[in-house]
């Protein structure tokens, strides 16, 4: 059983303390041992989880603990990454995912949610956050940070930059690219490729700005 704090207790921090725990039912993986939070007080009781303290405590503690990062934006997701170098960031794989496709390469620190598919061909980067009942198709890649909110829809060749967010119910449909930092609205439809940098929303999406 390998030690683990969760970064982030707010509700996608729960959700990912209950993923833990399923995975642990499934086949015994990690003591959980609390969060980290820079927002709420240390010693609080989340869901009998202990709040540990915040960044700078978890800067003095054993790198030797596992660390998970339950924070969709990917701008924050990136940073927390960047400062906690020295420690390690094991893939988190909710046991309703598997079995995976074939050829899918998963990189450190995603977090798959329940009931989430992928295909075959695909390529998962750093720090990618699929939740809940996400589909991926085939010959998609998504780079490092990026997050996806529940049941987004990838369909296949689709190429997904650094730090992109996706709200929930979003369709990307085959052969288009969404650029670097951008945010794709919820229930949106995107039928072109996204520059980087850009909001877009609606269906089919448009850009708001850039």
């Amino acid at each position: 059983m390998r030690d683990i704090i969760i970064i982030g207790a707010g509700g996608f921090g729960r959700e990912v303390k209950q993923l833990i725990s399923d995975i642990n039912q499934d086949n015994p993986s990690y003591n959980l041992l609390g969060f980290i939070d820079d927002g709420i007080d240390k010693g609080t009781l989340i869901h009998e989880l202990p709040v540990l303290g915040n960044m700078g405590d978890l800067k003095a503690m054993d790198s030797s603990i596992a660390l998970a990062i339950a924070v969709g934006h990917p701008a924050t997701k990136r940073n927390l990454a960047n400062q906690m170098k020295n420690f390690s960031f094991p893939t988190l794989i909710h046991p309703t995912v598997y079995p995976l496709g074939t050829n899918v390469r998963i990189g450190n620190g995603c977090i798959l949610c329940r009931h989430t598919i992928l295909t075959c061909d695909i390529t998962l980067g750093d720090f990618v956050i699929l939740n809940l009942a996400c589909t991926v198709g085939h010959d998609v890649v998504i780079k490092n940070h990026s997050s996806f909110m529940p049941a987004v829809n990838i369909s296949g060749e689709v190429t997904i930059q650094e730090g992109v967010y996706v709200g929930t119910g979003a369709k990307i449909i085959n052969d288009l690219e969404i650029g670097e930092n951008s945010i794709i609205g919820a229930g949106a439809v995107v039928t072109k490729s996204i520059p980087p940098n850009t909001t877009a929303v609606g269906m089919p999406a448009k850009p708001l700005n850039k």
